[in-house]
């Protein structure tokens, strides 16, 4: 059985997650569905790129990947299917997706929008299904649209480093309150080669050693650990770290609060020879 899971910023009380559900249906009733989140913090790529990329990867191939963030961000007539690593991929063309694989797909067609009229959310739903769903019955990936797309991208964030540290930004604050940063376990071995190392945040905390779980530390600690997808997570055991030590997710160079909010979005750390 064929695989559709959803993504989106539409939050869970509007009718459109259960409508889109509808649409997929109407078109192709053997179709799985798959909910990943319904509540990516509007605007906020950095986010939308942090659950896409962990999510998508540990799907069966073939699996079609709707992503509904920002998707009239310009006047397009076309929204793209993208084919990577054996899976597939529906999304605006707004810039995200290489934030999304880490690099500039390769595979990509555009699909024409505008034999559907209104540009919508339910329409652009059924141009990708009905693509799929050619897909499915054998059609070439390539034939589907238009394969000569120039298409808009947005580079992901990427940690500063230099031989003494490594500073990364906070892209996520999970449900229970611990902050994600966007350095991995990979990088954060690669710079430190064996040394000891402090991890540096507001209002002086530091933490000098990695947890491999929540229970390593005392109830109420500070702990550091590399989460499930790989990131480097600061936490609380059984508590709340964002909201105790007042971090808040990156915001956009542009805005007119990154001064104010600097010092709670990075993340510093020290290596030590």
């Amino acid at each position: 059985m064929a695989i559709i899971t959803l993504t989106s910023d539409i939050g869970k009380q509007d009718f459109l997650t259960g409508a889109i559900k509808g649409r997929i249906l109407q078109i192709n009733p053997e179709l799985r569905i798959v909910d990943i989140s319904h509540d990516v913090q509007p605007f906020n790529y950095h986010h939308a790129a942090y659950v896409c990329s962990n999510s998508i990867k540990n799907f069966p191939e073939n699996t079609l990947h709707l992503i509904f963030i920002n998707l009239f961000s310009n006047n397009n007539n076309h929204i793209l299917l993208i084919r990577h690593n054996e899976q597939y991929i529906g999304i605006a063309d707004n810039g995200l997706i290489k934030m999304i694989l880490q690099e500039s797909p390769k595979n990509v067609v555009a699909l024409d929008t505008r034999e559907y009229g209104t540009r919508n959310i339910l329409n652009y739903t059924s141009v990708w299904i009905n693509a799929y769903d050619q897909l499915l019955n054998g059609k070439a990936f390539e034939e589907l649209g238009n394969p000569q797309i120039e298409i808009e991208e947005k580079n992901p964030l990427r940690p500063m480093h230099s031989s003494q540290y490594l500073e990364g930004q906070i892209i996520f604050i999970d449900n229970f309150e611990n902050v994600i940063i966007n350095i991995t376990k990979e990088e954060f071995e690669q710079q430190r080669r064996g040394r000891s190392f402090k991890i540096y945040f507001t209002r002086g905390e530091v933490i000098d050693k990695i947890s491999e779980t929540y229970a390593d530390v005392r109830e109420s600690e500070k702990l550091a650990m590399f989460n499930s997808a790989g990131y480097l997570e600061i936490a609380i055991n059984q508590g709340n770290a964002a909201g105790l030590f007042g971090l808040e997710g990156y915001v956009d160079p542009k805005s007119q609060y990154l001064q104010s909010r600097l010092l709670y979005q990075t993340v510093k750390i020290m290596f030590e020879d």
